[in-house]
């Protein structure tokens, strides 16, 4: 059987920061329509390493490639994210959207929020992306009529990670990042993010093609109740890459066994940050 195509390589990344080297040689593939999660204990590289997928960083040595999608064409061709101006680089990033650990919204509306990118990026009409932002919410489990006027500092940490993804989910993206979904959320709301983080990559997109995720998390919950593929960073370099069945399991690393008791306290410890 025929592999997806290629979303995002990694190939031997490699990056320090004085004299400290955070990623060594690291290697990874992710292909179309898979969900991969990125963990590790703080400092192992993991922001880092989502950082260099997304282009916010170069590499040292290595490099990544990326799916181009301007083309049109399947699979998309794969251009080096080094290699390419920033022009090129803002059209691949048009595929992609990214959930930022603090939500990223701006100072307004949740209606203008979702809708500046639509306004900017595609040729819709007022009333077409009025319509895009009421489906985008309610696929969020939010009611359009409730928060499309909310102001951003009116919402709850809980309804503003809702917003965040639903600002996402009206992009209709190729690749959505996660970087740390639930991260000061209490259990019952991070429960309705892991719901929909599963609901929104298992979308297809308005094209019927399906959506790739790569969630950088400690939530042990999150991987249990969506069962990605896992990726685990120790020192800098990936000791884990399988199935959240067989992590800490006795085919993976020592590391993997003992984060996976740690990740609760490491949870629990990023909600006070």
């Amino acid at each position: 059987m025929d592999q997806a195509p290629v979303e995002i390589r990694a190939e031997a990344l490699t990056r320090s920061f004085g004299t400290r080297t955070v990623l060594r040689s690291i290697s990874l593939t992710v292909r179309s329509g898979e969900m991969v999660a990125i963990v590790g204990t703080s400092g192992c590289g993991k922001t880092v390493l989502l950082d260099h997928l997304t282009g916010l960083l170069t590499p040292d040595s290595g490099r990544v490639l990326a799916a181009d999608h301007t083309r049109g064409t399947v699979p998309a061709p794969l251009v080096d994210l080094a290699e390419i101006d920033s022009d090129r680089l803002d059209e691949v990033r048009l595929f992609w959207a990214i959930v930022f650990q603090r939500n990223a919204l701006f100072s307004g509306t949740v209606y203008e929020n979702i809708a500046l990118w639509l306004r900017e990026h595609t040729e819709m009409t007022e009333p077409e992306i009025l319509q895009r932002a009421r489906e985008s919410l309610r696929s969020a489990s939010l009611d359009p009529d409730e928060v499309l006027g909310k102001d951003r500092d009116a919402l709850s940490g809980g309804m503003a990670k809702r917003v965040a993804v639903a600002r996402a989910i009206a992009e209709d993206p190729a690749v959505i990042f996660y970087d740390e979904p639930t991260t000061g959320l209490d259990p019952v709301v991070s429960g309705h993010v892991h719901e929909l983080v599963w609901n929104t990559h298992h979308r297809r997109r308005a094209d019927g093609l399906v959506r790739t995720s790569v969630i950088v998390t400690h939530d042990k919950e999150l991987l249990r109740r969506i069962g990605p593929r896992v990726v685990m960073l120790d020192e800098g370099a990936v000791c884990y890459d399988g199935s959240y069945e067989r992590f800490g399991s006795g085919d993976s690393c020592a590391a993997a066994r003992q984060y996976l008791r740690a990740m609760p306290v490491l949870h629990a410890a990023h909600k006070t940050d």
